[in-house]
């Protein structure tokens, strides 16, 4: 399952987390985002256990976005033990994503 998080959450719930963690900074207005989203929930099932899968919803969380230079949204950011490995920025099909996912831990 997708969890929501916020600015306040973020330490917690994405740097501090055991398993690496896929963030999907997005905004309710983007077609992008809402295109993705089933793709995202199925490789939270499909991944869990070994990953966790995150949105933040940039409008009404200005912070974390600023601070990690988001410009563009989706924005796909891969966190491994707190530290940012891999961004992708953009939607791409579900395939796409598990490759860029796994290609991203294998090189970390």
């Amino acid at each position: 399952m997708v969890d929501h998080v916020n600015d306040a959450e973020f330490e917690e719930k994405v740097l501090k987390s055991d398993l690496p963690v896929l963030v999907d900074f997005w905004a309710e207005w983007c077609a992008p985002c809402k295109m993705i989203a089933p793709a995202l929930e199925e490789i939270s099932s499909e991944m869990g256990g070994k990953l966790k899968v995150v949105k933040l919803n940039i409008d009404e969380n200005p912070s974390t976005p600023a601070q990690y230079g988001v410009r563009g949204i989706p924005t796909l950011m891969l966190v491994k033990n707190g530290e940012v490995v891999s961004q992708q920025v953009g939607a791409a099909p579900k395939n796409t994503i598990v490759s860029w996912v796994e290609g991203a831990l294998a090189a970390s």
